[in-house]
């Protein structure tokens, strides 16, 4: 991972990385929530863990941010040791978590400012990052609000907003938008895209398909406490080919056995009484007629057809075998 200097900060050859995580394990009892997980996050990026209920994600993110102990495994937060020196940590990042944590008493201004003056901030320098940040989350208006009279996306907002008060290196979210209404959501992914271009960098956990595709510069999928896989959504999607057919038919079972063995299909994912995810090598329209042919030949009856590029879905059931809702909703 990197020497160790006496005050808990580690040279790491890789200068970029501002998240190392090497062997990461944790469990409740008998179970294991998290088993042995590597990652790294860079600096300057947005990083999502993308998976379902119980799949480790809250976690994984709860012993980086010190909430749980780190029972094993080494973690390296903004060049300080999470086992060694947990407090430089917790001085480094800032977080929002999955539920409303707000003084519902306090104002929107009181909210920040109380922030600041729990982390020793000067009153002058608590007042400008708080104009500041009113600022960038478009509360300038709603600064002498309390913070129960504010709505859904409001509150989430301030949160952000809150969890940037010092100017943290890394942004924590957990599930940032769980709740919120599809427009809200898509106007704090601004918000979000905004603070990282400030120079923030952005972990978060999701399980929205669309949140991970459009704000990640890269996404581990995570399942059952382990990672699947990790890379951009670019490079995951291709991964998969270039077009996708979903077909119905009389025998999806006779009929993914027989296209298993064609050329131009580089894969099948079995949905079961739904149907199945065909993997296409090329172009679907050209390889379609002939998957068609081949399961008529047979006296097999397609029912319903689909040609269609990869999704983060795709990519989700392409290597876990399941539908993201078939874990669950968050978490």
């Amino acid at each position: 991972m990197g020497t160790f200097y006496s005050d808990g900060r580690v040279f790491r050859n890789r200068v970029t990385d501002i998240i190392e995580v090497k062997g990461l394990r944790h469990t409740y009892g008998d179970v294991r929530a998290v088993r042995g997980i590597s990652f790294s996050v860079r600096e300057g990026e947005i990083f999502s863990f993308l998976g379902p209920n119980g799949a480790g994600k809250s976690t994984a993110i709860n012993v980086l941010i010190t909430l749980l102990p780190i029972q094993e495994g080494e973690v390296i937060i903004a060049g300080h040791d999470l086992r060694t020196f947990p407090e430089k940590v917790r001085a480094s990042i800032g977080i929002v978590f999955q539920e409303v944590t707000l003084d519902r008493d306090m104002t929107s201004w009181e909210t920040l400012d109380f922030h600041g003056h729990l982390y020793n901030m000067e009153r002058e320098e608590r007042a400008r990052r708080t104009d500041e940040l009113l600022s960038l989350v478009e509360l300038e208006e709603k600064r002498n609000t309390l913070t129960r009279d504010l709505s859904g996306g409001m509150k989430r907002r301030l949160e952000i907003a809150r969890g940037l008060m010092t100017r943290p290196p890394v942004l924590f979210l957990d599930e940032p938008t769980i709740g919120l209404d599809p427009q809200t959501r898509i106007r704090m992914w601004d918000y979000l895209r905004g603070v990282n271009k400030e120079g923030t960098t952005i972990f978060l956990t999701t399980h929205y398909m669309d949140e991970a595709d459009h704000l990640s510069d890269r996404i581990s999928i995570i399942d059952h406490g382990e990672i699947i896989v990790t890379g951009t959504p670019w490079k995951l999607k291709n991964a998969l080919g270039e077009d996708i057919i979903y077909l119905e038919t009389s025998d999806n079972g006779a009929a993914g056995h027989l296209l298993r063995d064609t050329v131009e299909v580089r894969g099948i994912r079995d949905k079961g009484s739904r149907g199945i995810l065909v993997l296409v090598n090329g172009d679907g329209s050209r390889v379609l007629p002939g998957i068609i042919a081949a399961l008529t030949g047979a006296g097999i009856t397609v029912e319903t057809i689909n040609l269609k590029k990869p999704t983060m879905d795709d990519v989700f059931l392409h290597y876990t075998g399941r539908a993201i809702r078939d874990g669950g909703m968050a978490g």
